[in-house]
């Protein structure tokens, strides 16, 4: 399980910006029970283990040296002009408390139904939403993309393949991904119209009075 160590956290507010500066994060600890604890977190140590987690995996936490709390990253909050995490969330977990968390969806293989009959494949789903206890949280789920054989096959979430100590909570009819057929473009004709054979003309207005002249 990774480790993680953080400090406990004494600015707030506008200063917190000076974290952000110094390479730390403001984040905040929480749970069931809990009192709401404020810490900070060293930037670089967090997006290393973040990237091999994500949010559905348990870490322990170890705040001012303290025992460890075993923890999720539960939210996080980037600052929508740099895109740098600008607030972390964790929630401290009990080990008999089920918990509900989202799982990425992994995606693999290459569909038949693409690489040989040109279809388009359609993600429905990237994440799914799981219930179970904290020890039998998963990273991800597969999606076995070699099952999309024809034009229109599907894959529903009661397609895929999942332990039983988890609990779905999706209906088992969603689509998590399809195969689409392939968009045929009308050719657009250009220049002037063309009348074929056989088809009535379109009739020349008259103007008052006119007459068609007859051919003699």
């Amino acid at each position: 399980m990774p480790t993680l160590k953080v400090k406990s956290r004494k600015i707030f507010g506008k200063k917190v910006k000076k974290l952000r500066k110094a390479g730390l994060i403001p984040a905040i600890l929480y749970g069931h029970g809990k009192t709401p604890q404020a810490i900070e977190v060293e930037k670089i140590p967090f997006e290393k283990i973040f990237k091999q987690t994500g949010e559905s995996t348990l870490i322990d936490l170890i705040i001012d040296d303290q025992l460890p709390v075993k923890a999720l990253i539960h939210d996080i909050q980037y600052d929508p002009l740099t895109e740098k995490i600008s607030h972390i969330d964790f929630y401290q977990v009990k080990e008999k408390e089920k918990v509900t968390v989202e799982v990425d969806l992994k995606f693999l293989g290459e569909a038949p139904a693409v690489k040989e009959k040109g279809g388009i494949l359609v993600h429905q789903l990237t994440k799914i939403k799981i219930e179970c206890l904290p020890k039998d949280l998963i990273h991800e789920i597969e999606v076995d993309l070699s099952l999309l054989r024809e034009l229109n096959d599907l894959i529903r979430i009661k397609d895929l393949k999942t332990p039983t100590t988890i609990r779905v909570l999706h209906n088992l009819e969603d689509v998590v991904v399809s195969v689409s057929a392939p968009k045929v473009e009308k050719e657009e004709i250009k220049g002037e119209e063309v009348v074929s054979e056989g088809k009535e003309e379109t009739s020349i207005p008259q103007t008052p009075g006119s007459k068609k002249e007859e051919s003699q």
